[in-house]
């Protein structure tokens, strides 16, 4: 199926899902539009890249410390939740390119959580955290 352009409302009466299919024909949903919306999530295991494509990324860490990068978000608006699932013993430490609540955030325990808003004047927002290190 080719790409559509709509120039009005696009309308479902039972949600709305934004999907990809493989070459093999396998559907992936990455987002889902109902009553909630559903992003996607990334697993980030050590020291990597946090995307920009799943709403969530769920760090896990290993027994040493973890360099992760958040690049400028791309568009006003876009929301980034990142969350620690699994602590093996090191603190994640992500660092945003253009961060106007700081420098990096860090997570060192399960459950730490942090909600960013992309600003393309100003970068990310950190709009909420639970126990989250700024710094």
């Amino acid at each position: 199926m080719a790409n559509t352009t709509f120039s009005g409302p696009v309308r479902s009466e039972n949600g709305f899902e934004s999907i990809t299919k493989s070459a093999t024909g396998a559907v992936s949903v990455n987002a889902s539009y109902g009553a909630t919306i559903t992003g996607g999530v990334q697993s980030l295991s050590g020291a990597g890249a946090v995307d920009l494509t799943n709403l969530v990324t769920e760090l896990t860490t290993a027994a040493g410390a973890a360099a992760v990068t958040l690049a400028d978000g791309t568009t006003s608006g876009q929301i980034k939740i990142i969350t620690m699932v699994v602590d093996g013993g090191g603190t994640a430490t992500v660092t945003p390119a253009t961060f106007a609540s700081g420098t990096t955030l860090a997570f060192d325990a399960v459950a730490e959580t942090a909600t960013l808003v992309w600003n393309s004047s100003i970068g990310w927002i950190l709009s909420a955290d639970r126990d989250v290190t700024i710094a």
